[in-house]
């Protein structure tokens, strides 16, 4: 197995043509068409990465920023952000293009956690991610932060669960846009 790989070496970018059936009721590109080419585009940055068959296990942060159109070309620019032992954290930022027009925009921006599965289906040691410039190392970090940062929304909810109680719940929904009617 190779101990180390560059963060240039997995980068994966795939485009595509934004056709009529993709389109949702209100004519945009639906949602679900950009998230399996994400899925599509995040397996394929970490298999070339790893070497080996990997699974998404975890979504965070699919910003959707502009509407996708039907014509427009889809580019999706993936690239390994991170390596733990057997998981990836893969950054997926994705643009359209009006090809009539030549407007290009940012659409999206998310980033997949994936694991790397050996041939007995158990999660497999990656290899090591070499950083060649700032701006991989720049992503690595902010993955560290990100991974940091959802560790603590994730105690510090389970905190909260633990000790709330039906005055503190009952305030907290008393200026919000819903109906209590518990059975």
């Amino acid at each position: 197995m190779i101990s180390a790989r560059p963060a240039s070496f997995s980068r994966v970018t795939i485009t595509e043509l934004m056709i009529p059936s993709y389109a949702n009721f209100g004519g945009k590109i639906h949602g679900g068409i950009l998230l399996s080419l994400m899925d599509k585009v995040a397996y394929a940055t970490a298999s070339k990465h790893s070497g080996a068959y990997c699974v998404t296990v975890s979504v965070d942060t699919v910003d959707f920023l502009e509407p996708v159109e039907v014509g427009e070309l889809v580019s999706l620019m993936a690239s390994v952000n991170y390596v733990g032992n057997s998981s990836m954290i893969i950054g997926i930022k994705i643009i359209s293009e009006n090809v009539k027009t030549g407007n290009v925009k940012h659409t999206n921006t998310c980033y997949f956690t994936m694991v790397a599965k050996g041939e007995d289906d158990k999660p497999t040691t990656v290899p090591q991610l070499i950083l060649e410039n700032k701006t991989d190392v720049r992503r690595f970090v902010e993955a560290i932060y990100r991974k940091k940062f959802k560790r603590d929304y994730e105690v510090n909810l389970n905190e909260i669960k633990k000790s709330w109680d039906k005055q503190e719940i009952a305030t907290l929904l008393e200026n919000e846009r819903c109906i209590t009617q518990l059975k």
